[in-house]
C-alpha cells in the first residue's frame, strides 16, 4: 500500500471511530443517596417486628432464605439457591449459598468489617428464637405448621430443640412440618425467620440492633439510628451483589403524622413518600395538581377490609339476616364519596394478587350491592322491612377512618332495611381482647397479608378449629365441615390448578353461600415518587431498596 493510501485509509478509520464515539449514549450520571420516610418508629429485630416501616429497613440489613418475586409473587432464591420437599410434603430442605456474611459497621470509623459466614445453624437459631415464648413474637403464629412450634410457643412444651427446624449442616437446613404445605417457601423466608447471629444477640441482648452493634447481611448497613428522628444506611461493600446495588446511602425519616410527611415531599426534602395511604381532600388536591398528579401511584395493598359475624348470635345465627346485611352497602358509594380514595370494591376476602385469589374470576359473583335482594332475603328470614328485628351490635376501633366505615354502614342498613344498629368502639387492646373471648354480632376488621397465598387469608383466619375463629364457627356445622376439608386440602395440594379451584370454592363459602363475612375494600396504596427515582412498588418483602435507581437531579 503506497503512503498516501496508508494515510488516507487510517484518516478514514479514525473518523469512523469519533463517529461511533459521538453516537454512543454518554453514560447515565446517578445519585448516591435517597431520602425516605418511615411513618412510625421501627423495631429492627426481626423476631419482633411487626409493621411496614420496620420491615423497609430490616429488609435492607437481612437476607432470607426466600423471596417473593415482584410480578408473578412466586416465592424466588435468596439466601437459599434451591429447595425440595419429600414426597410426603412434610421434610423441606434448602441448600444455601456460600457467599453472604455477616458484617459489622462501626459508625465512628465509618468502616465494614467482614466477621463470618451466614450459615444454616443462624436459619435454625432465627426460627427457634421467634418461636421461644421469652422472645414474645408477635409473629411467631405464622409457624405454627413447623412441626412443634405451636406447642413450643404457647407453653405446651418447653423443649425448643423439638421443634421442626434443624441445621444439617453449614450449607443445609430441614424444615419438619405438622402438615403437608405447598406455600411454606413463604413462610420460609418470612422476616420472623431470618438467620441470626446468636452470639451478637448473647452479647448485647436488647441491645443487639444499635448501631456499632449489629451485624448485617443484607445490602445495606446501620450507620446511625436517631430512635425518635431518624435512620441512616449504608451500602454493604461485602453484599455479594454489592455491584448490583446503585445507592450508597438511604436516609430514613421518622415522620409519623401523614400531613407533615406530605409537606415535606413536597418541599423536595423526601425522593418518595411510601407508607400513606392519601384519600379525601390530600388525594384531591394531588389529583387536580399537574406536576404531583403525575408522581401519584395506585398500588394494590394486599389487605382486605370486612365486617366479620359472630354466627352464634341471633338474628345472625341465619345466613339469609347475613346475606340481607351484606347485599344493602353500596361499597361503590362508600369509596366514591365518604373516603374518596383508590380503594377496590371487594367480593371475596383475598385481594387480587394473592394466589388462589378469585378476586378477578368473573365467574365468582360473591353478594353484589342489590338493595332489592337484601329486602328479600331479611323478610324470607322473618323480618319483612326490618319489623320485629332485634338490636345489633358493631364492634370496632375508635379511629377516624373506622368510624366513616361504621355510620355509613349504619345508614345503608337503617335505609335499604329499616333497621337500627348500635356502634361500640373499643381500644385496640380490649378489641383484640373481645375478639378472642366474646365476639359482638358484628365487627369491623382488617387484614393484611403476611405472605402472598390464600391459605394466610381462609384457613389462618377463618378454619373452625385451626384459627382464632372469631365469628364462632361450629366445626360441626356441615357447610363449616366442607370448609375445613377444602382449605386443608388446599394447603396440602401441589397442583397450582387444583389449588386455585378448591380456594375459589372456599372463599364462595366464606363471602357468598354462607356469608360469614362482608369482605368491603381491597385498599390501594398512594405512593408519591419523583420522576428521577427508578424504583419498584412490591406489595411483599419490603421496599427492595437496593434495586432502585437514582438519576442526577
Amino acid at each position: 500500500m503506497s503512503p498516501n493510501k496508508l494515510l488516507r485509509f487510517c484518516l478514514v478509520v479514525l473518523l469512523f471511530a469519533l463517529t461511533i464515539a459521538g453516537c454512543a449514549a454518554p453514560q447515565e450520571k446517578l445519585a448516591t443517596t435517597i431520602n425516605l420516610n418511615l411513618s412510625t418508629k421501627p423495631v429492627l429485630d426481626p423476631s419482633l417486628a411487626t409493621d411496614r416501616s420496620s420491615l423497609a429497613v430490616i429488609n435492607e440489613l437481612f437476607w432470607g432464605l426466600t423471596g417473593i418475586n415482584d410480578q408473578t409473587y412466586e416465592a424466588t432464591p435468596k439466601l437459599a439457591t434451591s429447595w425440595e420437599v419429600s414426597d410426603d410434603g412434610l421434610a423441606w430442605t434448602f441448600h444455601l449459598r456460600d457467599d453472604l456474611a455477616w458484617v459489622l459497621y462501626e459508625p465512628a470509623t465509618k468502616k465494614a468489617e467482614k466477621k463470618r459466614q451466614v450459615t444454616a445453624h443462624d436459619v435454625e437459631y432465627g426460627v427457634k428464637r421467634t418461636i421461644d415464648p421469652a422472645t414474645r413474637s408477635g409473629f411467631a403464629y405464622v409457624d405454627y405448621v413447623i412441626k412443634n412450634a405451636q406447642a413450643v410457643n404457647s407453653g405446651e412444651r418447653s423443649d425448643l430443640d423439638s421443634v421442626g427446624v434443624k441445621a444439617l449442616d453449614d450449607r443445609t437446613v430441614q424444615f419438619t412440618l405438622e402438615r403437608p404445605a405447598a406455600y411454606f417457601p413463604f413462610i420460609a423466608g418470612m422476616w420472623v425467620n431470618y438467620p441470626l447471629p446468636k452470639e451478637v444477640i448473647d452479647q448485647f441482648g436488647d441491645y443487639w440492633t444499635e448501631p456499632g452493634n449489629l451485624w448485617s447481611c443484607g445490602p445495606y448497613l446501620l450507620d446511625t439510628w436517631e430512635h425518635e428522628k431518624g435512620i441512616v444506611q449504608v451500602k454493604n461493600p461485602f453484599f455479594y451483589d454489592a455491584k448490583s446495588v446503585s445507592l450508597e446511602t438511604v436516609n430514613w425519616a421518622i415522620i409519623t403524622n401523614a400531613s407533615t410527611a406530605l409537606k415535606k415531599y413536597e418541599a423536595g426534602e423526601l425522593d418518595s413518600l411510601d407508607d400513606v395511604s392519601l384519600a379525601g381532600a390530600d388525594l384531591d388536591r394531588i389529583r387536580a395538581d399537574p406536576t404531583l398528579s403525575k408522581e401519584l401511584r395506585a398500588v394494590p395493598w394486599g389487605d382486605a377490609a370486612y365486617f366479620s359475624f359472630n354466627v352464634t348470635k341471633a338474628p345472625l345465627d341465619n345466613k339469609l339476616v347475613r346475606r340481607a346485611l351484606a347485599a344493602a352497602i353500596d361499597k361503590q358509594k362508600l369509596i366514591d364519596t365518604v373516603f374518596r380514595s383508590n380503594d377496590k370494591v371487594a367480593k371475596t376476602f383475598a385481594p387480587p394478587g394473592i394466589f388462589g385469589s378469585p378476586a378477578l374470576d368473573p365467574n365468582f359473583k360473591g353478594i353484589p350491592y342489590d338493595p332489592q335482594q337484601a329486602r328479600q332475603w331479611l323478610a324470607e328470614a322473618g323480618y319483612p322491612d326490618g319489623k320485629g328485628f332485634p338490636a345489633i351490635t358493631l364492634m370496632s376501633i375508635p379511629a377516624a377512618d373506622t368510624r366513616l366505615f361504621v355510620e355509613f354502614a349504619q345508614q345503608q342498613w337503617k335505609e335499604n332495611l329499616g333497621i337500627e344498629v348500635k356502634w361500640v368502639s373499643q381500644e385496640w387492646n380490649t378489641y383484640l381482647r373481645t375478639l378472642s373471648t366474646d365476639p359482638p354480632q358484628v365487627a369491623l376488621q382488617f387484614w393484611a397479608a403476611d405472605y402472598p397465598d390464600e391459605n394466610d387469608f381462609v384457613l389462618e383466619v377463618f378454619h373452625p378449629t385451626k384459627s382464632g375463629n372469631e365469628p364462632r364457627w361450629s366445626p360441626d356445622d356441615p357447610a363449616a365441615k366442607r370448609f375445613m376439608e377444602v382449605t386443608e386440602a388446599a394447603a396440602a395440594e401441589v397442583n397450582p390448578a387444583r389449588r386455585k379451584e378448591l380456594y375459589f370454592e372456599a372463599e364462595k363459602f366464606l363471602c357468598e353461600d354462607e356469608a360469614v363475612i362482608i369482605p368491603m375494600l381491597h385498599s390501594v396504596w398512594t405512593p408519591l415518587t419523583r420522576p428521577y427515582v427508578e424504583r419498584l412498588y412490591p406489595v411483599f418483602g419490603g421496599l427492595h431498596v437496593e434495586k432502585w435507581r437514582v438519576r442526577a437531579h
